[in-house]
Parts: C-alpha cells; sequence; structure tokens
C-alpha cells in the first residue's frame, strides 16, 4: 500500500517537472512600473500589481524554446573575466586565478549591436538602474533661462555740451545722480565769443532790419536760450554769463567738469539718463532663438533683490550672435518707476517660448547622455540587455527633450544610473575590435569542450 504511494506521488512528481520543462523558467521578476525592484520568484507590488516575469529572449510572458542542455552547447572560445581583449581557446585562469568564462555559439550576445550591456538582475538593483517609456506628448510653451545684464535705454541719454569755448564759473547741479528736469539751469558759462556774439547782436539791433534778424539767428545756432534774447532786447545790456540748460528730464550719470574750468567747444559738460525704464540685455543660447519673439514676456531676478520678480517684454533680438559663446543678445524693456533698478546689474532670465504645433515623441531629459558632438540614450532591450543608440535632439522643454530620431514610441530608456551603463558599453564597444582581431583562429572557428 505504501509502495503503491509512493509510485504514485513519484509519477506525479515526473508529470510536474515534465509541464515546468515544457517552456523556459523566467530570469527574473521586474516591478510592472519599471521602477529599480527585482525579485528572484513572483511577487506583487505595494498596490497589489504583479511583477513581470523576464525571459531570455527578453518577453515579457510569452515563452520561449528553451536552450539546449549545457553539455550539447558548442564553446566558441573562453574570454578574460575583467573584459580585456584576451581570448583562449581553452579553459584557464588570469592572474589572479580567475576563471576565463566560456562564450558559447548559441549565446545571444554575439547578435547584440556594439556596445550592448548586459547586467545581472542583482547588479541592477544595486545600480538602481530607471527606466522611463519614449512616448508622444503635447508640447506646451517652455521657459527659456538665460543671462542678462541692466544698461540705460539709448533712447533716452542725452549728452550736455556747449557750442563756444570758454570758462565753467557756477555749477548749478554739482554731483553725479542729481535729478534734473528739461528746462533747469545746470551751469552758467563765461564765453568771450558769446559776449561778443551779444554786443553784436544789441547793435544791429539798433540798427534794425536784415542785419539784427542775422544776428539773433546766430545767438540761437549757439544754444542761446530766448528768454536771454529778450533780455537783451529788454535791457540793451550784454551778460557775462551764459545758462546751459537741461534738454530733457533725467538723473546726471556723469559730471566731468568742475567749476573754474575751460571747456571746449562740443566738450560733454554732463550726460544724463531716464531711469524711468531700462534695457536688460540677456545672452540666449542659439538653439532658444526660435522659440522666442518681439513682444513676448520675460521675467527677471536680481540677487539685490529676493523673493521679487520684475517684468518687462521682448523688444528687440539683435541681428548677430557671439561667436565665442555661440548666445545672441535680447533686449528686454523693464519698467523701473521706482528708480530701484540700477546699471550692470546680473540678472537671472526667464523667457516664455512659443509651444509647439503638435505632439512630438520625447523622453525625461535625464535619459540623454551628451558628450557635445553626440547624443545617446541607453534602450532597455530586456532580459538585463541595455543597447546605446544615437538620437537626434529637437526641442528641449524643462524636464523632457524631443527626440528626431533613433528611437520610437513605445522604447524603454534607461534615466537612472545611465552614466554607469554607458560607461561599460564605452569600453565593450572599444574592445571589441580588438577582441575580433585578437580572437585565436581557434577560437573564431569554434573549438569542442
Amino acid at each position: 500500500m505504501i509502495r503503491a504511494a509512493l509510485v504514485v506521488a513519484a509519477f506525479a512528481l515526473a508529470g510536474a517537472i515534465a509541464a515546468r520543462a515544457e517552456g523556459p523558467a523566467p530570469l527574473y521578476w521586474q516591478d510592472p512600473d519599471g521602477k529599480p525592484f527585482y525579485a528572484a520568484s513572483p511577487k506583487k507590488t505595494e498596490a497589489g500589481k504583479d511583477y513581470r516575469a523576464v525571459f531570455e529572449d527578453g518577453a515579457a510572458a510569452a515563452p520561449a524554446v528553451s536552450p539546449p542542455p549545457a553539455a550539447d552547447r558548442r564553446v566558441l572560445y573562453y574570454r578574460n573575466p575583467m573584459g580585456l581583449p584576451d581570448t583562449s581557446p581553452r579553459p584557464k585562469k588570469d592572474s589572479m586565478g580567475m576563471d576565463y568564462p566560456p562564450v558559447y555559439a548559441d549565446d545571444g550576445s554575439r547578435d547584440d549591436p556594439p556596445g550592448t550591456v548586459r547586467i545581472t538582475p542583482g547588479r541592477l538593483q544595486t545600480l538602481g538602474v530607471r527606466t522611463a517609456v519614449a512616448e508622444m506628448r503635447e508640447t506646451a510653451g517652455r521657459t527659456i533661462r538665460a543671462t542678462g545684464t541692466l544698461q540705460f535705454d539709448e533712447r533716452h541719454l542725452a549728452t550736455v555740451t556747449t557750442k563756444v569755448a570758454g570758462w565753467i564759473e557756477r555749477l548749478a547741479v554739482a554731483a553725479t545722480g542729481d535729478p534734473v528736469r528739461r528746462g533747469q539751469m545746470l551751469a552758467e558759462v563765461y564765453s568771450p565769443d558769446l559776449v561778443a556774439s551779444e554786443e553784436e547782436y544789441l547793435v544791429a539791433a539798433r540798427m534794425g532790419g536784415a542785419m539784427a534778424t542775422a544776428s539773433m539767428q546766430r545767438l540761437r545756432a549757439l544754444d542761446v536760450p530766448d528768454d536771454e534774447i529778450a533780455r537783451l532786447r529788454r535791457t540793451g545790456r550784454s551778460s557775462r554769463r551764459i545758462a546751459i540748460i537741461a534738454p530733457s528730464d533725467g538723473t546726471v550719470i556723469d559730471k566731468p567738469v568742475q567749476e573754474g574750468m575751460r571747456v571746449n567747444a562740443g566738450e560733454p559738460l554732463y550726460r544724463t539718463a531716464d531711469l524711468s525704464s531700462v534695457w536688460l540685455i540677456a545672452q540666449v543660447q542659439e538653439q532658444d532663438i526660435g522659440s522666442i519673439a518681439p513682444g513676448q514676456l520675460a521675467r527677471a531676478l536680481f540677487v539685490a533683490f529676493p523673493g521679487r520678480t520684475f517684468e518687462g517684454k521682448i523688444e528687440f533680438i539683435y541681428p548677430s550672435l557671439s561667436a565665442e559663446t555661440r548666445t545672441a543678445r535680447v533686449r528686454i524693456v523693464i519698467p523701473n518707476a521706482d528708480g530701484v533698478l540700477r546699471a550692470a546689474m546680473f540678472a537671472n532670465v526667464m523667457l516664455d517660448g512659443a509651444p509647439g504645433a503638435g505632439p512630438v515623441l520625447s523622453v525625461p531629459a535625464s535619459a540623454v547622455l551628451d558628450s557635445g558632438t553626440r547624443q545617446v540614450v541607453l534602450v532597455d532591450r530586456g532580459a538585463g540587455r541595455f543597447e546605446p543608440r544615437q538620437v537626434r535632439l529637437g526641442v528641449h522643454g524643462d524636464d523632457r527633450v524631443q527626440v528626431l530620431d533613433g528611437i520610437a514610441p513605445g522604447d524603454r530608456v534607461v534615466v537612472g544610473a545611465n552614466f554607469l551603463i554607458d560607461a561599460e558599453s564605452n569600453l565593450r564597444a572599444a574592445l571589441q575590435g580588438f577582441t575580433d582581431g585578437a580572437r585565436p583562429k581557434s577560437a573564431q572557428q569554434g573549438v569542442t569542450p
């Protein structure tokens, strides 16, 4: 009786083993959301979702044909355990006593693209590899970041000069930073030429006729104010000093003269600027120029005013780029009613870029490895295989980047620990040529152990 029960149990166990042998066993189970969590047996997430099984061929559920038993597999050669370009037609050990692992004829890695990396489940979890799906997304308006420097509005700058040589006998405005109003007297200048011209006008006025008109026009050409000409006609006496008048409202930003100095005709006495608005010259990267246009909103942050945002509008994009920095100058006009903004202040600038025309294929920005000459993403091909793909990029967003070529929608790309995988991928791609060239002829043709 007992023997019969044991026989039945043995047959049942044999049937279960045979049933399991019909298809390959999964290599491991992976978190269904692509998180860097793996298991050696079936498991559920905290949300109750089943971990997906990963098979040798990278499929997530469909069984594949089992590989032939190890005893029947044909060994091509034995490779260096440290990845060096050193192979052997027969088993051997390296200088540290490590066994050379065999490379089989049916090893799928021989068909992988150059640079493909295979990583065991345990190492995947140690590296913290995370992946994300390349997908089509609508492109919204993005924020373009730049740096900039304030300068005076060139349209509201004025230089005060005199058209005759003379001596400054009095400065009514004597300090840089003083505010001035249009028509305000800034200084008084003694000029022998002006005194002579006034005397000439008085003589011509007494004689009347065309000479008086010509003398008056000459005084006006020398910037003698109309009220001074009226005083001449009224009093009949020339003045020793001639007033220098402010041409517009503003603030004195430069005063190179002092009382008693002699000045020549055309020499600057004052420079003034209207500070009610200022120009912010932003340096925008070349690839972002196509996303901005005059009239768009801009925001600026200054270290002098933490927590305060100054708003303005793009007025002009300069027609040339800097050959050294590959940036274009963008002029932004910012109101400065309270006068707190000053020339040469440094700013962090945010520009509102124009939205795209429709959905585009994009990946997280962290998935892209940019060497400066090429851009690469690592595609998860399943079963711990990661293939480097060179991509062509388009528009950059705040946290995503458009991919124009190199991958397809649905491809899963690495977004975490990709630098570590890329380093190993580059090493393997570099060594592949050496390995193929240095491989023994017997290894290339295959060696049966």
